[in-house]
């Protein structure tokens, strides 16, 4: 695909457009969840050192790289990747013990820690559970159709082009073609388009993702019909029209990875807000909000006031 033509923006086809109201909700969370729940084969949890007597386990090391991934090196072949994991289980557990011996796991400011670190890993689970309950394949298809429904019915053109430095040349280029050269082949020879090895095919395209001057040629074109020489910032241009469609949606398989991502974090998202909703929230650091204006209440009436018309005297 050539890089010559297009403008800056998404290739088409390549980014699946959400709902306006599923962008608000996005961006609204700020909550990101990544951590998941390690899931281990018992048979397979075998026992790989022993520090102080304290075991190191495959379930370890796996944990372990879920938790320290990000910090290593991305081109860290797997053995040593896994040679450095287990050895800072070993520093950790080593390390722990002397910690623990001098009494240090005591301390309010550790105790502190730990809690926080508890609720942390708490909400992750009940954050990472929701995500997961809400990928059904009935909600992703929803979110795909709805989607789909959404997209513009917009041309889309496919075609070809041999780009060269001067009319001259351009002109050449269409004399050949009228003496019935093959294009493909020809824009591999002429064409200083990087994707003159593809024979100059741009694939499908809008009006918007090219220049304004190619587009006007491309699009007036008829499938099978060849432009005169069009000028360009990067160029001249002959064009070849193979096919025109209306603009396709993405396949269901291609987007289901941001169908996901969306769903389990709306499904986060809602359970946050609907936990912080039911929560008595006190925020000591801030001036009280003002309560509600208290009911009126009615003005007694005057003592001399004159008993209403038409009403009945009392009793003697």
């Amino acid at each position: 695909m050539t890089t010559f033509l297009r403008l800056s923006g998404p290739a088409s086809g390549n980014t699946f457009m959400l709902t306006a109201s599923a962008a608000i909700l996005l961006a609204g969370l700020t909550l990101a969840v990544t951590w998941t729940a390690p899931s281990f084969a018992a048979d397979a949890d075998t026992v790989l050192a022993r520090v102080n007597g304290s075991e190191i386990r495959e379930s370890d090391v796996k944990l372990a790289e879920d938790e320290l991934g990000p910090s290593l090196p991305a081109q860290m072949d797997p053995a040593t990747r896994r040679e450095n994991i287990i050895n800072y289980l070993i520093d950790m557990k080593a390390v722990a013990k002397a910690a623990d011996e001098r009494k240090l796991g005591d301390s309010d400011d550790f105790k502190r820690h730990l809690e926080f670190a508890r609720q942390r890993l708490l909400m992750d689970t009940l954050l990472n559970v929701d995500g997961k309950a809400a990928l059904t394949d009935d909600a992703e298809h929803k979110v795909y159709d709805d989607a789909v429904k959404q997209i513009a019915s917009e041309p889309e053109v496919h075609a070809r082009h041999i780009l060269v430095e001067t009319e001259d040349e351009a002109k050449a280029v269409v004399a050949e073609l009228k003496k019935g050269a093959d294009f493909a082949e020809l824009a591999k020879k002429k064409s200083k388009d990087p994707g003159a090895s593809d024979g100059g095919d741009l694939g499908f395209f809008t009006k918007d993702q090219m220049v304004p001057e190619f587009s006007a040629a491309a699009f007036s074109l008829e499938p099978g019909k060849i432009s005169d020489p069009v000028k360009s910032q990067f160029g001249w241009h002959i064009i070849k029209v193979e096919e025109k469609r209306t603009k396709q949606p993405p396949d269901f398989d291609k987007v289901k990875p941001q169908i996901e991502n969306y769903l389990t974090r709306k499904a986060q998202g809602a359970t946050v807000e609907k936990l912080r909703a039911e929560a008595k929230v006190e925020r000591l650091d801030q001036p009280a909000k003002p309560d509600a204006a208290p009911a009126a209440t009615p003005a007694p009436a005057a003592k001399d006031a004159a008993p209403a018309k038409d009403a009945a005297p009392a009793k003697k």
